[in-house]
């Protein structure tokens, strides 16, 4: 979609439907995100009730990433002639599908359906979502409006961690999978109500993923964001740990810094929107700069201080709060005519930088322990910093050259 065609399809509806569109796209993030999550609050008593081990148990979640990745690389290419709008509202009744199909789950083998089916809305609603919101809202407003719809990230993780621990006590998984569903019913209608006709504006075959890969600045980009998200889920991964076993923090005292953290998370997010609408680079940099320091600071000064752990931890989620927007607006000004494409590798990469962080930050903790996995946290978030510098673009090439001609012409 070129950029004229994306102006066109931004002035298609007028300003206060097209937020309350935003805000649908972000119950779907909440509701996604939610069903994502929540069988690692309830891991236990899924187990016990499906007569099967908290590992298998656990590959719950798993196979939902696994499904994601493949999710979001094929959706373009396999719905390229669908109307976007019906796209959408298919997800969400896959992950109604989803969320029933786990609640009733008689074994393992229809707990690992539902979650596939969960993982193929998943991955492909990520894919989709940021070349969505540049068809509702005009250019300026893509920077908050993609802030807006990561909000529903931060509150998500802290409802299922939170939420899902108690309710499961209190009513049982099932029917927490069943609240979820109701959530998942009340996103559909939402957006059925509120999303416009979205029609393709060109086929987007699967070797345009390549294509896509090979423009200038694409692959540092897409390398950047693997270490960047890579050394953010190294550290998340094991911050329970470091906590209880660095910090010597009682439960109370871990419950309340995560809390910290989701929150500080939560602002970030919001942040995000205007910070990058005055710089999109600061904001790329800036962020994995941060978390680096903070990995190291964490690693060298970690049980000092029970108050200082926990404000470094707040700070960490509230940088890293910015990351997601702060990418999905990148695609947006380097790839604007495939944001499509560019969205599915983003997808991709965070989910290879997930199962990537995870098992670095293990064999980190076996080698030197936790405050060795802060180290390599932080090692490979300032070299993600020091690539953003020197080699990922902002803008496309044409825009770039373009810029630097008009400049050599004004110096002459």
């Amino acid at each position: 979609m070129t950029t004229q065609e994306t102006q066109r399809s931004t002035q298609a509806a007028p300003e206060p439907s097209r937020w309350i569109a935003v805000f649908s796209l972000t119950m779907g993030v909440f509701s996604l995100v939610m069903a994502e999550f929540l069988p690692a609050s309830l891991l236990t008593p899924m187990a016990e009730s499906l007569a099967i081990s908290e590992g298998q148990a656990g590959q719950a979640v798993t196979v939902t990433a696994i499904v994601a990745l493949l999710s979001g690389l094929l959706v373009t290419a396999v719905t390229q002639r669908l109307d976007r709008r019906h796209v959408l509202l298919a997800f969400s009744v896959l992950m109604i599908a989803a969320n029933l199909t786990v609640a009733f789950a008689p074994h393992l083998a229809w707990l690992l359906l539902g979650r596939v089916l969960l993982g193929v809305a998943l991955g492909g609603f990520w894919a989709l979502s940021t070349a969505t919101v540049m068809r509702l809202v005009a250019e300026h407003d893509v920077p908050r409006a993609l802030s807006v719809i990561f909000t529903g990230v931060p509150i998500a993780t802290i409802s299922a961690a939170a939420l899902g621990s108690y309710l499961g006590d209190v009513i049982g998984w099932r029917n927490v999978f069943l609240l979820a569903t109701a959530l998942s019913v009340a996103t559909l209608v939402l957006q059925y109500v509120t999303l416009p006709r979205m029609t393709p504006e060109r086929p987007t075959p699967l070797g345009t993923l390549v294509s896509v890969i090979k423009r200038p600045g694409m692959g540092a980009g897409i390398v950047a964001i693997v270490l960047v998200f890579c050394g953010h889920f190294a550290f998340f991964t094991y911050v329970r740990p470091f906590l209880e076993g660095v910090s010597r923090m009682s439960i109370n005292e871990l419950s309340s810094t995560l809390l910290a953290f989701g929150v500080a998370n939560f602002v970030g997010t919001l942040v995000a929107g205007f910070l990058l609408e005055r710089s999109l680079r600061l904001t790329l940099l800036l962020m994995p700069l941060v978390m680096g320091v903070l990995g190291w600071l964490l690693a060298s000064l970690g049980g000092f201080s029970m108050g200082t752990d926990a404000i470094m931890v707040a700070m960490w989620g509230f940088a890293f709060g910015a990351v997601p927007v702060a990418w999905s607006t990148w695609i947006t000004r380097i790839v604007p005519d495939e944001a499509e494409s560019g969205g599915g590798l983003i997808v991709a990469s965070i989910q290879l930088a997930i199962a990537l962080g995870a098992a670095v930050g293990g064999v980190m903790f076996d080698i030197s322990g936790v405050l060795g996995v802060c180290a390599t946290a932080g090692t490979l978030l300032l070299a993600a910093a020091a690539l953003i510098l020197v080699a990922v673009r902002t803008r496309p090439e044409a825009s770039a050259d373009r810029d630097a001609m008009v400049a050599t012409c004004q110096s002459t």
